[in-house]
């Protein structure tokens, strides 16, 4: 019976905190959640623009050799009632979101 009664609790305690380790990588903009993986138009189309945006370009390498050149876009929204919400694109993917 506390066996079961542990289970429960447990399971319960899960289903609770369970989502907000996944909510990471997310950002909510009016009714729309984005998520990594999402491109750079579908994110200015559902957010805006961002309060502010930097641009860098970082070599790509094979061992010592430099292969080619990736753009690097940073973009921060600012959230109303929380931290501001830092999203990083690679070319136009969205590979993270962070809050600050």
């Amino acid at each position: 019976m506390k066996t079961t009664k542990l289970v429960l609790v447990t399971l319960l305690g899960l289903a609770i905190i369970g989502p907000a380790f996944g909510a990471r990588d997310t950002l909510r903009c009016g009714s729309k959640i984005i998520t990594t993986g999402m491109m750079i138009d579908e994110v200015l189309k559902h957010c805006g623009e961002p309060k502010s945006q930097d641009t860098e370009e970082i070599p790509v390498r094979s061992g010592n050799r430099v292969t080619g050149i990736t753009k690097i876009h940073t973009w921060v929204y600012q959230r109303s009632g929380g931290n501001p919400a830092s999203l990083t694109f690679d070319q136009d993917k969205l590979v993270s979101i962070k809050y600050q």
